[in-house]
């Protein structure tokens, strides 16, 4: 065992309502085939805004009390008695914060990232823990080992940089003309992980200037604001009047995703990865989608562990420039600050570092 103190910092939401309390709080004890994990960094994501606010949607998607931060890396300091012995204490490790039940159809046939039982870390969902506390407690079976030495702030992404991949993986962006539509977090890492596999012209739209311009550095040969460009006419401009062979869908605006089909060229593939909360409604859909003979696919989290091992990979490699989307890094004491920034939309990946 590593020496591990007896009481440590930690976000909690207690009860219904907005925000956490910083309190402190005893380190929890590793039983069965549970990992004690010290928290190195946790990233925080676009639904930590729902539940810093518990909103609607938070109510949804988490229980209280819980800590939250389910993008996060730390190394083992202690491991409860059932736990395998290549979960060493030192090791580091991510959380794969899809906790499968391991018995449903979906768990039984491979796909236990869409596990019909999900639980989740950081939602309060089947765990009470979190990555925004000094320690964190995560069964062994959802610990991904990291093989490399990436540094903590790119590891710490890794679960938002594998939404992107899978994404990526599922229409294969070799040798195509792809759109990624909206350049927050995951939008931008889509954008680098196509270029790094391999596809031929890549754009990105987006309607904020800064976020373009991530998107230009992180690979984008074309950027476009929707403000003050028309998208379908410069889509058709860019790829000589065929539209797009991919498209990636980041924005989960309903607009964007009703018009999406109209932007792809015959037997395109396009993949759904924004959170849509409004009926699709498609305009014109013999032409834009029957005739088209498309393929549309939607992701829930990643491959388990296949997508991290192939993400881990890229960012060793350095083959995508992942710390452009990284633009904060908070002690756990300045959460606030942390989840203003997030929430102002003034960043881009924002970061939180426990005991800093």
């Amino acid at each position: 065992h590593a020496r591990v103190m007896a009481t440590m910092q930690a976000l909690v939401k207690e009860k219904e309502g907005a925000s956490y309390v910083c309190k402190e709080v005893p380190v929890p004890t590793p039983k069965g085939d549970e990992l004690l994990v010290k928290v190195g960094k946790v990233a925080l994501c676009g639904s930590d805004i729902a539940l810093y606010q518990w909103n609607e949607v938070a109510q949804r998607i988490a229980q209280v009390p819980f800590t939250p931060g389910h993008e996060m890396v730390g190394k083992i300091t202690a491991a409860g008695p059932d736990v395998p012995a290549e979960y060493a204490v030192g090791r580091r490790v991510c959380v794969e914060n899809h906790f499968y039940c391991g018995h449903c159809y979906q768990c039984t046939h491979d796909q236990r990232h869409i596990c019909q039982k999900l639980n989740q870390f950081g939602y309060g969902k089947g765990t009470i823990y979190g990555g925004c506390s000094e320690y964190t407690i995560i069964p062994a079976r959802y610990a991904y080992l990291l093989k490399t030495d990436i540094e903590d702030s790119k590891a710490a992404i890794l679960e938002p940089f594998g939404v992107a991949h899978h994404a990526l993986e599922e229409v294969g962006p070799r040798g195509e003309d792809l759109l990624v539509q909206g350049c927050g977090p995951v939008g931008l890492l889509c954008v680098g992980i196509a270029k790094a596999m391999g596809a031929t012209k890549v754009l990105a739209a987006d309607i904020v200037d800064g976020r373009l311009e991530t998107a230009k550095a992180m690979g984008a040969d074309v950027v476009i604001n929707c403000k003050t460009q028309c998208l379908k006419d410069t889509v058709m401009q860019e790829t000589g009047g065929n539209g797009v062979g991919r498209l990636i869908e980041a924005t989960g605006a309903p607009p964007m995703v009703n018009n999406c089909f109209s932007l792809l060229r015959k037997g395109g593939r396009v993949v759904l990865v924004g959170l849509t909360k409004a009926p699709i409604h498609i305009e014109n859909p013999l032409d834009n989608v029957i005739f088209k003979s498309l393929t549309l696919k939607t992701i829930h989290g990643r491959k388990i562990f296949h997508t991290w091992e192939e993400s881990e990979k890229l960012i060793h490699e350095s083959l995508v420039a992942v710390d452009l989307a990284i633009t904060h890094d908070f002690p756990l004491s300045r959460f606030e600050e942390a989840f203003q920034v997030l929430i102002n939309g003034g960043g881009c990946k924002v970061l939180v570092t426990p005991g800093k």
